[in-house]
C-alpha cells in the first residue's frame, strides 16, 4: 500500500463538546471524524505548558494523529525593523519547543508584509531572516524540526508560491505550506477557479518538484474556502458556503493518482474537522 495523505483540523471544531484543556478528550475527538492530523493553533502566542503538550502528543500518538504548530501570527520575517525580525526568530524557537514536546516536527508560520518596501526588499530581508532562524534552531538542538512558510492570502503579504519557494532553498529542511484557499483569494478567485482547477493544481504541484521528491510529497498544506475582496482574503468561510472556492475534489484527485502524501489541514470557519472528514473521505473513496 503506498503512502497516504494525512488530514486533520487546524485546532478545535465548534462542535468541540469540552471546554478545559483535556489530552484525551481532544485525540479522540479527532480520531472520531478519521483524522489523523492536528493543528495546535497559537496565532496570539505560544501558551501551552510543555508537560501539558506532552500529554496531548502522547494521547495523540494512540490515536496515529500526528500534531504541527501554527506559530504566532506577529511573525514578521520580512520587516523593516530589525528588532521586530529578531523577535519573530524568538517566536519560531519557542514554536519548535512546544512541537518538540508535542511529539511533532512542523511549525507553520506567515512570513510578513511587504509594507512600504518594494516585494523584492522584503524577500531580500526574509531570505536573511529565514538563515538565522534555521542558525538559531540548529544552535538550539531543534535541528529536527520542519520550518514551514505559507503562502499568503492578502496581496500585500509576503507569500506568493515563487516567494515561498524562495524561502524553502535556504535549507533542505525547510517545507512549504500551500494555503490553496491563501492563493485562490490573492489571485481574486481566478486561480483554482472551479473551470481551471484541476489544470492549475497540477501546475502547482509540478512546481513543487523543484524542491526534490521528499518534499514535492510530504509538503504541508492548508484548505479552506475563502471569501475574497480586491486586496485578497476577506474570511475563511466553510464547505457548505459554496459561492467562493477552491474546489478540493480536483486536487485530492491528483494527489491520489501522483502518489503525493501531503499533510493538508483544514482551517474552514468553525466546521474544520467536519470539513477535514469530507476531504479525508473524498481522497479515501478515489
Amino acid at each position: 500500500m503506498s503512502e497516504q495523505a494525512r488530514f486533520g483540523p487546524a485546532g478545535l471544531a465548534d462542535s468541540y463538546p469540552g471546554k478545559k484543556f483535556d489530552p484525551e478528550g481532544i485525540a479522540a475527538f479527532t480520531a472520531g471524524f478519521g483524522l489523523t492530523a492536528f493543528e495546535y493553533q497559537c496565532g496570539r502566542g505560544v501558551r501551552l505548558a510543555l508537560d501539558k503538550a506532552a500529554a496531548l502528543g502522547e494521547a495523540c500518538a494512540r490515536h496515529n494523529i500526528t500534531l504541527s504548530v501554527h506559530a504566532p501570527y506577529y511573525i514578521s520575517m520580512s520587516s523593516l525593523e530589525e528588532d521586530k525580525r529578531l523577535h519573530s526568530i524568538d517566536y519560531l524557537l519557542q514554536s519548535c519547543a512546544l512541537v518538540k514536546a508535542l511529539g511533532g516536527r512542523r511549525v507553520i508560520f506567515h512570513t510578513g508584509s511587504c509594507g512600504k518596501q518594494s516585494r523584492e526588499e522584503a524577500l531580500e530581508k526574509a531570505l536573511d531572516t529565514m538563515r538565522r532562524a534555521v542558525e538559531a534552531c540548529d544552535a538550539a538542538g531543534y535541528e529536527d524540526c520542519i520550518l514551514c512558510p505559507e503562502t499568503m492570502g492578502k496581496v500585500n503579504q509576503l507569500g506568493t508560491l515563487e516567494e515561498v519557494l524562495a524561502l524553502c532553498q535556504v535549507d533542505p529542511r525547510i517545507t512549504p505550506c500551500i494555503d490553496f484557499g491563501h492563493l485562490y483569494a490573492r489571485s481574486q478567485g481566478t486561480q483554482f477557479a472551479e473551470a481551471t482547477a484541476p489544470a492549475d493544481y497540477a501546475e502547482l504541484l509540478d512546481q513543487l518538484q523543484m524542491l526534490g521528491p521528499e518534499r514535492a510529497a510530504h509538503f504541508h498544506a492548508h484548505f479552506s474556502r475563502i471569501a475574497y475582496t480586491k486586496g485578497g482574503e476577506k474570511c475563511h468561510l466553510t464547505f457548505a458556503d459554496t459561492q467562493y472556492g477552491p474546489p478540493h475534489a480536483p486536487l485530492l484527485a491528483l494527489l491520489k493518482s501522483r502518489g503525493l502524501a501531503p499533510t493538508i489541514i483544514c482551517e474552514s470557519a468553525g466546521t474544520q474537522a467536519e470539513d477535514a472528514q469530507v476531504l479525508a473521505s473524498t481522497y479515501q473513496a478515489l
